[in-house]
């Protein structure tokens, strides 16, 4: 029940088709028992009375019948797939609208395959099985109904007989149908496997070419596919043994009205078309109910998408605030602040306590897991502190909506974020409907519009997915573009030019200069010169701060900073 239950909330917002649709089924049935009650009159009016009237009616009738149902049958299918469509498309926004709201957290410990999976895989599966579902549960419910009531009209005693075996029929489909939703709960785990494991090559297909994987990956991915058709062949089989049964149930009762009402025929106490009448409700009605039984088959299957799609949608989106900022960004301050991963066993950051005024520039240095980049990571609320706080125009960012709080930051990362589309669209994406003549103007502060002119479509040239078909440099500088656009009144750059070459790197750093300009900044220190021209560099051990000064001050102290210093730029002048 708790999967009709489900169907009914998803088609509940299109209620009046589903309405359209139902009378449409009740008409079609109605129609179909019209066939069965005709043979009645077939058989012993014209054929055994010889009428000719009704012989040139009938015909007639029965050309309208079909014509009738056929109509009905189009509005019917019609009605029934769009709503289906409806569903999936409302379905698959939510999820994606809920995914989107999620914590960083959560998509440490859920893969982007899995997820892509329940997105666009399982709805795609309750797409096919609830749009059969409906369909069977409106026409050949009614349709059964009408063809039983026709078959009890002819010969109450008869009909109930020859339909006594099918309650138990259907207790034993049942039985089947609960060994179906396990094996469907394990196929759609496999499915995720795939999703993943493809998601995972094609983003990661140099990795894999570099270290000739290809023929091991081949063989990876034949096993899992192999898994997938094997739980898909034993729920094919259950599903088949449903159809074996109710094949067995309905040739053993067809078999006893023949018997049984050719033994009242021949003795007078029925008539030839009253058997034949019958006989054809009975006939037919079996396909229905057939039908109706593969409905708790399909049933079974939708329950592990049904499961799946309910335990993502059940998980617990971020909490956003309620409060604003003003325009005017002042001082940011951590207080207290400590945080620790769900899966570590020590702090990244430990009661931390950091007062940055505005315009102020923060350089974030340390050895690698030191907490640089979970520190920068807490300002935008990608994660909340353990204990502590952080407050900004002495509020805590807790209170702070997101779109508010997010909306003061620029971030440039090492790792270039680009998507799959044009460059315009890219150095676009942090300001939605900003003019090209806006755009041009990022470019050119970050040192893009020349490389950007030099591609045959310019600023229209689609970059593929992840920046591909450009370079590293070209890629961080559409970064810095796309933060120069947005004009945020604080600045994150992550190690933004610790994977380039000399040249490229000059480039970017002239425009992280412009970028940087009167702004409150905070770099994960990497290159020299970002270094020296930080109004105080911060050393992070072990998630607290270690020392804390200019580059001179630190390098005379002879601390941890020289150490690291002269580890990394050993031959430069300070």
């Amino acid at each position: 029940m708790e999967v009709y239950k489900d169907i009914y909330h998803l088609v509940r917002p299109y209620w009046k088709r589903v309405a359209v649709a139902a009378v449409a089924s009740v008409l079609i049935s109605g129609l179909n028992g019209s066939l069965a009650w005709l043979v009645k009159p077939i058989m012993d009016d014209i054929f055994v009375k010889k009428d000719t009237f009704l012989l040139q009616f009938i015909p007639f009738l029965v050309i309208a019948i079909f014509f009738i149902k056929g109509i009905l049958l189009t509005i019917n299918g019609y009605l029934i797939k769009s709503v289906n469509q409806k569903m999936v498309t409302r379905l698959r926004n939510r999820l994606f609208a809920h995914i989107l709201d999620m914590p960083v957290g959560y998509f440490g410990k859920s893969s982007s395959g899995e997820l892509i999976s329940k997105v666009i895989n399982d709805t795609n599966l309750l797409n096919e099985l609830v749009s059969t579902t409906l369909k069977d549960l409106l026409v050949e419910s009614t349709t059964a109904v009408a063809l039983i009531s026709v078959a009890l009209w002819r010969r109450w005693d008869i009909a109930l007989i020859s339909i006594i075996a099918l309650p138990g029929a259907f207790y034993a489909i049942g039985r089947l149908g609960k060994r179906i939703r396990q094996i469907s709960r394990r196929s759609q785990e496999k499915i995720s496997h795939i999703t993943e494991f493809l998601h995972e090559n094609f983003t990661g297909i140099k990795i894999v070419k570099a270290f000739n994987r290809q023929e091991l990956e081949r063989e990876r991915f034949e096993k899992i596919t192999q898994e997938f058709y094997r739980e898909n062949m034993r729920a094919t089989r259950i599903g088949e043994t449903s159809t074996l049964l109710m094949e067995s149930v309905g040739g053993v009762g067809i078999a006893f009205v023949m018997w049984y009402g050719g033994t009242l025929v021949i003795s007078n106490a029925m008539t030839v078309g009253d058997f034949f009448s019958f006989m054809t409700a009975i006939f037919l009605m079996y396909s229905p109910v057939r039908r109706l039984a593969r409905v708790s088959i399909n049933i079974q299957q939708a329950r592990a998408p049904f499961e799946r799609v309910n335990a993502l949608l059940h998980e617990k989106p971020e909490a956003d605030g309620t409060e604003e900022l003003g325009p005017d960004i002042g001082e940011i301050d951590f207080k207290g602040v400590s945080f620790t991963y769900p899966s570590a066993s020590h702090k990244a950051l430990d009661n931390l306590n950091l007062r940055v005024s505005k315009g102020e520039i923060i350089a974030i240095v340390g050895k690698s897991g030191g907490g640089k980049s979970t520190l920068v990571n807490l300002l935008p609320r990608f994660y909340k502190p353990t204990e502590g706080m952080i407050v900004i125009n002495g509020i805590d960012i807790g209170r702070l909506s997101f779109k508010s709080l997010r909306g003061i930051f620029g971030i440039v990362s090492q790792e270039v974020v680009l998507f799959n589309d044009t460059i315009l669209a890219n150095i676009a994406f942090g300001k939605p409907g900003a003019d090209r003549e806006e755009i041009v103007r990022a470019a050119e502060a970050a040192y893009a519009h020349d490389f950007i002119l030099e591609f045959p479509q310019g600023y229209d040239t689609v970059i593929g997915e992840k920046g591909t078909r450009i370079s590293g440099g070209q890629r961080q500088r559409l970064s810095i573009a796309r933060a120069i656009l947005k004009n945020p009144p604080v600045l994150i750059l992550d190690e933004a030019t610790s994977s380039l070459d000399t040249a490229s790197e000059m480039m970017v750093q002239r425009a992280l200069e412009n970028l940087m300009s009167s702004r409150t900044t905070f770099v994960i220190a990497h290159r020299l010169s970002t270094i020296k021209k930080a109004d105080r560099i911060i050393v992070l051990e072990k998630g607290k701060i270690a020392e804390s000064g200019t580059h001179r001050e630190l390098y005379e102290h002879g601390g941890l900073y020289k150490k690291l210093y002269d580890l990394q730029f050993s031959g430069q002048s300070l």
